[in-house]
């Protein structure tokens, strides 16, 4: 892929569901992305997309035509006074990776997150996942702190530096 490659960030539509996939299960695989193992079909992805409706749209960002990088985020807690907070993630191809592809997605996230009353976006991300740390630091997060053995991961213990970034009105 080349680097000067014409690149366009947009909303995610089900057929874009076997890309997120394949992107998504090279994360899986590398296991330094997420402490999920299982990797994901099409078809799950595809509902997954429509479960999460306009209110926790997934972008994805094209270079020429195909899709190399996405991101998504869900609901941050249950409780009325969360209902502002998102938890997100974002995945890069392989091959995408260190092109400026996975800022161009968060950029997207943050305009459709902010349009729609978000006003915080939060993750937590492996500390050997060096590059999504450097990510996240250009495009604008903060390092709030790091849980300790938060979870394992082929079992084991493994931390998570949480991160976040205000939106909108929250952030003047």
């Amino acid at each position: 892929m080349a680097t000067r490659a014409m690149r366009t960030a947009r909303l995610a539509v089900p057929g874009d569901a076997a890309a997120i996939a394949r992107i998504y299960n090279q994360g899986i695989e590398d296991r330094v992305a997420t402490f999920e193992t299982e990797p994901r079909t099409a078809a799950q992805i595809a509902a997954q997309l429509t479960d999460k409706g306009d209110r926790f749209p997934t972008v994805v960002v094209e270079r020429d035509g195909a899709v190399v990088a996405w991101a998504t985020a869900g609901p941050y807690r249950s409780r009325p006074a969360y209902a502002g907070v998102a938890e997100h993630s974002v995945y890069v191809d392989r091959a995408a990776r260190g092109s400026g592809a996975g800022r161009l997605a968060l950029e997207a996230l943050f305009r459709e997150y902010e349009a729609r009353g978000f006003w915080k976006l939060v993750s937590r991300i492996f500390p050997e996942n060096t590059r999504s740390l450097v990510l996240h630091e250009r495009a604008g997060f903060r390092v709030v702190g790091t849980y300790q053995r938060h979870g394992k991961l082929a079992n084991e213990w493994r931390d998570c530096v949480i991160v976040e970034k205000l939106l909108g009105d929250a952030a003047r």
